[in-house]
């Protein structure tokens, strides 16, 4: 019996210990192709190269580069490179967690999600080290995150998420012993200071780094955010469609006096999963 495929990227490039990690303990079950940036990518969201041509390289078997986004990666991964469709697509182990609001900046959840969207079952994997922290020397620090990852990657093959949806998961930096196990999550909020740093270049002309440290998190019952706090491995399903169904009574009072608004059929309550036109 064959192996399943499953197509892994990151935006920590192609030599991140975290996506070398994930990949020698999936191998243990799957066929596995990566398909990497050929350097840091990180906060790129969903971002796609379609102004500029781009370059692949494959340096192993089933391995490969592109001079591009995450969402560059998946997309040729999918319809170039690979020979056969995914049984998953695999975004990680991230340097770093992606929790809350920071789903939205992250190239390593935009991995899974470029997944999701062409009708994939998807997940990214996060490992929260501490910002600034810089890369941990030892590969072994993403062991657990990598074992983890593995476990629930087979699990989602064999009884995949509904469509379009990414299981978000983001593990604890802390000894294996030290995990309390893993918690259904839903998405929290991380307050980032809104720092933009003003500098001098040479030729005394200014430029400008933005972003900032955490300031804090929420309090929010069951978030990501308080499970990785109180120890926990955080397991959140997110899907692309954002749509708020709980504002939709809210958005039908408001009114656009120049036109007459006709009436839908969307109801109060949650929205039905779509189905993927190719699954």
């Amino acid at each position: 019996m064959s192996k399943p495929k499953i197509l892994i990227s990151n935006d920590d490039g192609i030599d991140a210990h975290g996506i070398q990690a994930l990949t020698k303990a999936c191998e243990s079950f799957a066929e596995v192709w990566v398909v990497a940036p050929d350097r840091e990518r990180s906060a790129t969201s969903h971002a796609i190269s379609l102004q500029r041509p781009l370059r692949v390289r494959e340096v192993g078997p089933r391995k490969f580069t592109v001079d591009g986004t995450p969402t560059d990666c998946v997309y040729m991964g999918l319809h170039h490179l690979m020979p056969a469709r995914p049984a998953l697509v695999l975004g990680g182990i991230n340097h770093g967690a992606n929790l809350g609001n920071d789903v939205l900046y992250s190239g390593t959840v935009a991995v899974a999600m470029e997944g999701a969207l062409f009708g994939y079952p998807a997940m990214a994997v996060s490992l929260c080290i501490s910002d600034h922290a810089g890369t941990p020397i030892d590969l072994e620090d993403f062991a657990v995150a990598a074992a983890l990852g593995a476990e629930l990657a087979a699990e989602i093959i064999a009884k995949p998420l509904p469509c379009g949806v990414v299981l978000n998961v983001n593990v604890p930096f802390v000894a294996r012993e030290a995990i309390q196990g893993t918690k259904l999550c839903r998405l929290g909020y991380t307050d980032w200071s809104d720092a933009v740093s003003v500098r001098k270049d040479p030729r005394n002309k200014p430029y400008y780094w933005i972003g900032g440290d955490r300031l804090g998190t929420d309090d929010i019952q069951d978030s990501d955010n308080n499970a990785i706090a109180a120890g926990y491995v955080s397991l959140t399903p997110i899907h692309y469609d954002l749509t708020d169904y709980r504002s939709f009574d809210a958005a039908r009072r408001l009114s656009a006096k120049s036109f007459s608004r006709t009436a839908d059929q969307l109801g109060s309550a949650p929205l039905a999963y779509p189905r993927h036109p190719r699954s």
